[in-house]
Formats: C-alpha cells, structure tokens, sequence
C-alpha cells in the first residue's frame, strides 16, 4: 500500500507548541493568581496594551500596586466558574492545583487559550522565553526544559546587542548618535548604546570611554581619538563638531562615545546643537553616570535613608575662586547630604578649604577612588580636613571621584 502521509505537514516529535503572536490591545485577559508567579507575567501583559483583570484572595505588594496605578483591575477574591466570560486569553496561577485545573476546564469550554503555570502540559497554552529587543520580540520554546528556552533567549538577546547577529540588511541611515559609554567598564554600557556602536562607520571616541569597546569594531569602522587628557593638551570641541558634521556628510552612521553620561559634564548638548544646526539627525543614548555609579562600584551609596536628603554633583575644572566658577560653596558648605566631586584632583584642597570656611565640620567623611569599576579601582578613605593631604601622598591622578559626606564612611571593612 502506498504511504499516504503527507510528511510535509507532519510535525515533528517534541515541542507541539505552534509559536504565534497574539494582539491582546484593549482585548481581556483573565489571570488567576496574584503570587510571585502571576506578577512575572503582567507586566509584558500590561506592555502589550491587555485589559488585565487579577482574580486572587490575596496578591503581592507589587500586583497591589499595578492595581492601585489603574493598569490591571484586582478582586480579591476565590476563582469561580463563569470568570472568564468575554475572555480572550486566559493564566492560571495559583498554588492550588485545583483551581488551576478548573481554570483551564472552563477555557478550554469557551475556547479560549489558557496557559497553566504549574503543569505547563496541562494547559492550552504555553509562555515562551521572551525578550524585546528595538522592536522586536523573541520568543523560544524548547519543549518545557524552561531553562534552555531561557538560555537560547539570552544568547540571541546578547549576540544582537553587541553587534554578533545584525536585524537588519539594509545600511545604516547616516546620522549621529551621542552615546554614554558608561563610567569604565564595558559591561556598562547600556544594550542600545553597545548596539548603536556595532553600526557605526566612524567613531569619534574620548579618552574615558571604554578602549574595549573599540576593540570590539570592525576593521572597516574609523576611529577619531578626541581624547581630552586632563589639563594637556585636547582637540578643540569645534574640531570634535566638525568631525561630527563632516562624517554625516560623507553619508555616515556616525557614533560620539563618551565616558559616562553625554550630558553630565560631557559638552553632549554643544554637540547636538551643532548637529541640529547642521540639519542633522541625532540620537542621544544617555549613559551610566560616574558620580552616582563609581561610588557605588566602591561600596558607597550616595544616598541612604535616615542618612541624606539629597546628593549634589559638582564640576571642579575651575576653583571656588575662579572668576568662571558657577557654584555657591557657602551654600554647599551647609548641605548635611552627599557632595560629589568631579575633575577635582587637582584642586582638591582648594575645595576642601572651600567647603571648610564654609562651615562643614573638618570630620566629615571622604572618600576618593580612582578608575573607578575598572580593574584598577582603588579606593581612599579620609576625612574633609585630610582628604587633599591623603591624595597628594597617595599619588591619585584622574580620573578619580570624590565623595564628601556621611556615606562616604560606608563600605568600610
């Protein structure tokens, strides 16, 4: 007898999941369950624009909340039959065996896919491993075996942030995009900057931005060093603009990479201006900020509660006497919170006379730690009366950051 299966449209053993993508904007979606488990799932419920409807007798703090916000409803109450009218899509999630199976019962009656948390088998309805990515949505099965489906996910995640695997064949749209690549580390980065980066035909680079990024490009990728070494020489920032502008022109997809943060000290709007003016599209990718995150790298908060009411960043390019200084270091003086202070090695003792004169008690806890997140990190501890005597001895050159306050004693052994 001749086979009469139609192969073609066999599917193969193991996963029997048809992978699709549902549009739940403004449609209902019933879940049963307010535990840690419903709460992993409502927020891309919520993303995806759905009319989240929680039916639990009780429900994280979290759930709570998105309920109290207006983004789900919440009753708080026991699962009963009929609670899925009008449903287009249904979870259950409870830790009560039963009433997940109930749940599944009745949408599989209404015919309204059900996804069951507990015996994923059980249900009509599985959750992918997923992730966004500029637009996309990934989404993997793997048959149950959760943790692979999580790894394959992360493994496309992190090939298309860092320029691995490309989503897109067609050339990049000349334009320039200012990226703050973070306080040193290159693990920093943030995923839209590194992806932006991996796109670039011409990159005009600081001296702090993280030389292994660079690394990272291809060979066909320019490099421009606009390094700015402390109190040396520098190219002009018009110079840095007319590279910019010039790059775009020759029909580029132009990335600026900064250390940290473009807008924190970083001369970013100088550069966007020329870019604007020049009739150029500019993205801005802000950045991980040294004065919050290269304390933290050194185990000091800039903020704690019961501690400090407020933290302040301050530029020490010139000093408190400088005609071109902007700050009030009177008034900082009595702040009781957190002063940061950046680019100010070599100036340290004239801002900690400042901030002396001005009342803050010689006692106040100092910390000073250079390269910060780097390998190279190193951390000095002192106090406002000591801390310029302690980085002239310990030899501390930039780039360093100076912490002034009650936490900057945090993180001690």
């Amino acid at each position: 007898m001749p086979n009469t299966v139609d192969t073609a449209s066999t599917p193969p053993e193991g996963d029997p999941n048809y992978l699709v993508g549902l549009d739940l904007r403004g449609r209902r979606v019933v879940v049963v369950g307010g535990g840690t488990v419903a709460q992993r799932r409502l927020g891309l419920l919520v993303a995806a624009g759905a009319d989240v409807h929680v039916i639990s007798r009780a429900v994280t703090p979290a759930v709570e909340g998105m309920g109290t916000a207006g983004q789900i409803t919440v009753e708080l109450r026991a699962y009963a039959d009929g609670d899925l009218d009008d449903a287009w899509y249904a979870m259950a999630c409870t830790d009560e065996p039963e009433t997940n199976a109930a749940v599944v019962a009745e949408a599989t009656a209404k015919r309204v896919f059900c996804v069951r948390a507990d015996i994923a088998r059980d249900g009509t309805a599985v959750t992918p491993a997923t992730a966004r990515y500029d637009g996309l949505s990934l989404g993997v099965l793997a048959g149950g075996a959760h943790r692979r489906s999580a790894a394959v996910r992360n493994g496309l995640l992190e090939a298309l942030q860092s320029g691995v695997v490309t989503d897109d064949s067609e050339p990049v749209t000349p334009g320039v995009a200012l990226v703050g690549g973070g306080p040193g580390d290159p693990d920093l980065i943030t995923v839209r900057g590194r992806r932006l980066l991996a796109r670039a035909d011409l990159v005009v680079a600081d001296r702090l931005a993280p030389p292994e990024l660079l690394a990272e490009l291809g060979p066909h990728v320019e490099v421009i060093d606009a390094a700015k070494i402390p109190y040396g020489r520098s190219m002009a920032q018009e110079a840095i603009n007319l590279a910019l502008v010039e790059g775009f022109k020759a029909g580029k997809f132009v990335v600026r990479l900064k250390g940290g943060d473009p807008y924190v000290f970083g001369r970013g709007y100088e550069e966007l201006e020329a870019c604007t003016e020049a009739g150029i599209p500019v993205t801005v990718v802000p950045g991980v900020t040294s004065p919050i995150s290269v304390p933290g790298a050194a185990g000091i908060p800039v903020t704690h509660r019961g501690v400090t009411h407020e933290f302040v960043v301050v530029s020490g390019h010139v000093a408190p006497e400088h005609p071109d200084s902007l700050v009030d270091w009177s008034a900082l003086a009595k702040l009781r919170g957190t002063i940061v202070l950046m680019m100010a090695v070599e100036r340290i003792d004239k801002f900690a006379a400042a901030l002396l004169a001005g009342g803050r008690p010689g006692d106040t806890p100092a910390a000073v730690i250079q390269e910060g997140t780097l390998r190279t990190q190193r951390v000095v501890r002192a106090d406002l009366a000591t801390v310029a005597d302690r980085v002239k001895d310990e030899g501390i050159r930039p780039p360093a950051i100076i912490v002034i306050g009650p936490t900057a004693g945090f993180g001690l052994d």
